[in-house]
């Protein structure tokens, strides 16, 4: 079977080692273009490049799909199938109709549940205790498409957007190699419209803690946010980005700072208190509280600034 593949991030590159070593054929590889990142702004490829290019294969990466054009590359590798990963780019119709077996989507959710650009952050934030891989057959919808294969995943207590993306990347790794050696066996199930979310896009400007908001919400999204975009809170002049909290007990007016010790920060919220574990200063590392506090010492009565309180 020629199989053609479609991603950028490291989720996808895992997917794509797990093709290349059960043996499939690959005839092309789509990406994004290499983007600058950095202070110096230097180029960079994506993983997925880094993958195809270390093996061999060919790679297109065109800014977009909607002309013509930018199709040859695949129509000439005549792929039995095109796989897709957390690609970043909207396949359209054109697209869909050019592998003679269509399309196969590896999502990071148990669909219908969290459809969308975002789902691992999204299932983190809701406070759900499960999540999955679906491998599913791609239409002209968002992840619309009927599904092949669906393996659930528990998401832990502690669990982080980036600790869990590494979870599903393998599982999607071994489900999508599953697939497709068992193709012609599999039959495709309609989602459900029942239970149906959709996960948007995560925007920087939603990592700013409100401190109005519930402990346990805030909490939540300290780790759907973790690594990206990082939460923050400005105290005083100060814009501090906040990785890791628990749950801790107190009580004050939300954003204030009710205790200070080794083990923490404590943090009065719209209901209960988090005291906060690992704090970033501007151009510093992640530190544990009781290191960061010593160079840059906290005290009782400083409140955080949030939307309901500048």
């Amino acid at each position: 079977m020629k199989v053609a593949f479609a991603g950028t991030p490291e989720f996808a590159a895992i997917a794509l080692r797990a093709l290349i070593a059960a043996g499939f054929d690959i005839p092309l590889v789509l990406t994004q273009p290499d983007r600058p990142s950095g202070r110096g702004q230097k180029l960079v490829t994506s993983p997925v490049k880094d993958v195809a290019l270390a093996h061999g294969i060919a790679v297109h990466q065109p800014e977009k799909l909607r002309d013509p054009a930018t199709h040859a590359p695949l129509i000439a590798a005549a792929p039995d199938v095109l796989v897709v990963a957390a690609y970043g780019l909207i396949l359209p119709p054109a697209v869909l109709d050019i592998p003679r077996r269509g399309c196969v989507n590896i999502h990071a959710s148990l669909l219908p549940r969290w459809r969308g650009a975002a789902p691992i952050a999204r299932a983190i934030e809701a406070g759900d205790l499960e999540t999955g891989i679906t491998i599913m057959q791609m239409d002209a919808g968002l992840d619309t498409g009927p599904m092949l294969l669906a393996e659930r995943l528990k998401i832990g207590p502690d669990e982080t957007a980036e600790s869990l993306t590494d979870k599903l990347a393998n599982l999607g790794g071994r489900l999508i190699v599953e697939a497709l050696t068992r193709l012609d066996s599999l039959k495709p199930t309609p989602q459900p419209e029942q239970g149906a979310t959709y996960a948007a896009k995560i925007d920087k400007a939603e990592g700013r803690i409100d401190w109005t908001r519930p402990a346990v919400e805030i909490e939540r999204r300290l780790r759907a946010f973790d690594p990206f975009p990082g939460s923050t809170s400005q105290l005083g002049e100060t814009t501090l980005k906040l990785w890791h909290a628990e749950l801790a007990e107190g009580a004050g007016r939300p954003g204030e700072i009710i205790a200070v010790g080794p083990s923490g920060i404590v943090v009065a919220c719209g209901e209960g208190a988090l005291r906060l574990t690992e704090l970033q200063k501007p151009g510093g590392r992640r530190l544990p509280a009781a290191d960061f506090l010593r160079g840059f010492p906290l005290a009782a009565g400083e409140r955080f600034s949030s939307p309901g309180n500048s």
